[in-house]
């Protein structure tokens, strides 16, 4: 199972990538930032299971 702290990290390393190609591919600058998002909401995701988990403990 990933962690916050990965996802995280890969979120910020895939929008450096669509930054850097931007200019020169922006097919390959947007399919980066739509796998920064998607692993955005699988942190959110994360982060709210383990908010529930400890308000139910």
């Amino acid at each position: 199972m990933e962690t916050i702290k990965e996802l995280s990290t890969q979120a910020v390393e895939l929008m450096r990538q669509a930054t850097e190609v931007c200019l020169v591919d922006r097919e390959q600058a947007k399919q980066y930032r739509q796998q920064a998002r998607e692993a955005v909401k699988r942190c959110e995701v994360l982060r709210h299971k383990i908010k529930r988990s400890q308000i139910h403990s």
